[in-house]
C-alpha cells in the first residue's frame, strides 16, 4: 500500500476490533445506562438536568440525543461513535509515527504504533463503551497530529508547504492559521466533552520545549491554547458546584499507581529505542531531500518528544489533581494511550531494524508477526472485554429478571435509588409495576434518578402493598445494604413485614420479590 495511505490499515484494524462483539451479548452497564436514559430525553429536559447534575457530560449527551433521535436507541447506536472515534485515533497515531520516523523508519514505526493502539487493553475496553472518553481520545489524536504538522511546517511528507514557501508568501501563513485554528477548536471540543482532557496542553507544551520550537510556533500555540482553555473555563467552574457526583472516587493510594508506573516504564523503553533511531537518522539526514527537511527546523521533533509527554504528563497531572480532590480514574486520561502506542511502535520498529542485517527478507514481517503474536496473547482478555461480565453490572439482564419474577400490579422499589436506571432503560419490562417510592420522575425533577418521597411516606406506601419487587446490587448478604435513610426504611419494612419469596442475581444486580407476611412477627 502507498505510504501515504498506510494509516488505513490501523483504522480498519481498530474498526474491526470495535465491531467484533459490539452488542456485548446485548448488555448495558450502569455508566452506559446513564447515557442511554439521558439521550432519550428531550433537549429541554437534558438542559434542565445539566443544571443539577452531569454538566461535564452535557455536550456528549446532546450529541447522543441527536443520534438516538435519528437512528433510535440501541447498543449499536450507543457504542458505534466510540468505535469510529478510536479508529480515527489509531489512524492519527499511524500518521504521527510515520511523520516523526522519517523515510527510513517512519513507515514501519507508524504502522506498528497504529496497530498496537487498537490492541491496548484500555482501548479495547472503551472501543465498546457508550461514554465520551473515546471521542476525547480521537480529538487528542487529531490535535496532536495538527501540532506535529504545524511544528514540522508541512501538511505531509510530500513537501507541499515547502513549495508554498517558495511561492506566494501568504500561502504558508494561511495554512498555518487554518491548522492552529483547527487545533484550538479541537482542544476546545475535547475540553467540553471532558475538561480533564485539557491535560493534553501541558503535554504539548513539553513537546514544544523538547522541539525547541520557534517564536512563531510558541505564539500561535499559546493563543490557541488560551482560547480553548477560556472556552472550557465556565464548564470547569460550574461543574465544581456538582462535585458531589464524584465523591465516590476513593483517595489516591500507592497501589493505584502501579498500573501507570508499568505504562511509563514501557514508554521509557520506547523512548530509548526512538533515541537510537533518531541518532542514526541524524547521521543519514542527507540521504534524501525529505530527510534533509526533517533535519531542519521541524526535524527536532521525534517519537519520544511527542509520545513520552503525551503518556506521562496527563497521568502526572491527574495524580496532582487527585492529591487535592480524588479524581484518579484512568479513563479520564485514556488519550494518554496515544503516547504509549507511539512508543510501542518505536520498540517494534527497533526490533525490525535489528533483524534486518541478519534476516533481510524476513525482517519485513516483523510488524505483522509482532502484532499477530500480541493479538493471540491478548485474545483471552479481548474475549473477556466483550462479555457482560467485563462490567460491574448489566441493566438489560436485570430488566429481564424483573420481567420474569414480577406480576402485574406488584410494587417496585430500588436500593439505592440509582438502580432505577433499570426501568429508565427498559421501561417495557416494568409494565404494570408501580414505583411506590418515587415522588417526582427524573425528567420532571431534572435528575438522573428522580426524587423519592420521605421515609415516612415510603413506609406508608409499602405497608399498603401485598407484593414488592426490589431491584438492588448483588452481594451484601441476605438483605440489601442501605446507604441512606430512605433506603434504610425500605430495608427495615421489608424485613419486618414481608417475606422473601424469590431471589434472582444476574450480572452484578439482584432482583428480590417479597410478599406480605400473614402474621406479624
Amino acid at each position: 500500500m502507498n505510504r501515504r495511505r498506510a494509516w488505513l490499515i490501523p483504522l480498519l484494524w481498530t474498526l474491526a476490533l470495535g465491531l467484533w462483539g459490539l452488542s456485548r451479548q446485548n448488555s448495558v452497564w450502569r455508566d452506559e445506562a446513564a447515557t442511554w436514559q439521558v439521550a432519550g430525553r428531550s433537549t429541554a429536559d437534558i438542559l434542565r438536568m445539566l443544571e443539577n447534575v452531569d454538566v461535564v457530560h452535557g455536550l456528549y449527551y446532546l450529541f447522543m440525543h441527536a443520534l438516538f433521535e435519528c437512528f433510535g436507541p440501541s447498543t449499536t447506536v450507543l457504542r458505534l461513535p466510540s468505535v469510529l472515534a478510536l479508529s480515527v485515533a489509531a489512524a492519527c497515531v499511524a500518521v504521527i509515527g510515520q511523520r516523526l520516523g522519517g523515510t527510513s523508519t517512519g513507515a514501519g514505526s507508524g504502522l506498528a504504533a497504529g496497530l498496537a493502539f487498537g490492541l491496548l487493553p484500555a482501548v479495547q475496553f472503551h472501543l465498546q463503551e457508550g461514554r465520551p472518553y473515546a471521542l476525547v481520545t480521537a480529538g487528542a489524536g487529531i490535535s496532536t497530529l495538527l501540532l506535529v504538522t504545524s511544528v514540522q511546517g508541512r501538511n505531509g511528507t510530500d513537501g507541499r508547504d515547502a513549495r508554498d514557501r517558495e511561492g506566494v508568501g501568504g500561502t504558508r501563513d494561511r495554512h498555518a492559521a487554518v491548522r492552529w485554528t483547527a487545533y484550538g477548536a479541537t482542544v476546545l471540543v475535547c475540553g467540553l466533552l471532558n475538561w480533564l482532557s485539557l491535560l493534553i496542553l501541558p503535554a504539548h507544551l513539553v513537546t514544544l520545549l523538547r522541539a525547541r520550537a520557534g517564536r512563531e510556533v510558541w505564539t500561535r500555540w499559546a493563543v490557541a491554547s488560551a482560547t480553548a482553555t477560556t472556552g472550557v473555563l465556565p464548564l470547569v467552574l460550574f461543574s465544581l458546584t456538582q462535585s458531589d457526583q464524584v465523591s465516590w472516587i476513593p483517595p489516591l493510594t500507592w497501589h493505584m499507581l502501579i498500573g501507570p508506573a508499568v505504562l511509563l516504564a514501557l514508554g521509557g523503553i520506547g523512548a530509548l529505542a526512538d533515541r537510537r533511531a533518531t541518532d542514526r537518522a541524524t547521521d543519514r539526514a542527507t540521504d534524501s531531500a525529505t530527510d534533509r527537511a526533517a533535519a531542519g527546523e521541524g526535524g527536532r521533533l521525534s517519537v519520544a518528544a511527542v509520545g513520552l509527554p503525551l503518556l506521562a504528563v496527563p497521568h502526572i497531572g491527574l495524580v496532582g489533581i487527585s492529591l487535592v480532590r480524588p479524581l484518579f480514574l484512568e479513563r479520564y486520561v485514556l488519550f494518554s494511550m496515544l503516547g504509549l502506542a507511539l512508543l510501542l511502535g518505536s520498540i517494534i520498529s527497533a526490533a525490525e531494524r535489528a533483524a534486518a542485517p541478519l534476516l533481510p527478507r524476513a525482517s519485513r514481517w516483523t510488524v505483522p508477526a509482532t502484532v499477530t503474536a500480541a493479538a493471540v496473547a491478548l485474545l483471552p482478555q479481548s474475549l473477556a472485554k466483550r462479555s457482560p461480565d467485563s462490567r460491574v453490572d448489566d441493566v438489560l439482564a436485570t430488566a429481564g429478571e424483573v420481567q420474569r419474577l414480577s406480576r402485574p400490579g406488584d410494587a417496585v422499589l430500588y436500593v439505592p435509588a440509582a438502580r432505577r436506571d433499570t426501568r429508565l432503560v427498559s421501561p417495557g419490562a416494568f409494565t404494570g409495576l408501580r414505583d411506590i417510592a418515587l415522588a417526582e420522575g427524573p425528567e420532571e425533577s431534572g435528575t438522573l434518578k428522580g426524587v423519592e418521597a420521605s421515609p415516612a411516606r415510603i413506609r406508608e406506601a409499602m405497608l399498603a402493598q401485598r407484593r414488592i419487587v426490589l431491584v438492588t446490587d448483588a452481594g451484601g448478604g441476605p438483605a440489601p445494604v442501605a446507604g441512606t435513610e430512605r433506603d434504610g426504611t425500605k430495608v427495615a419494612v421489608l424485613g419486618e413485614r414481608f417475606a422473601l419469596v424469590a431471589d434472582g442475581q444476574v450480572h452484578g444486580r439482584r432482583v428480590m420479590v417479597y410478599e406480605r407476611r400473614t402474621t406479624e412477627r
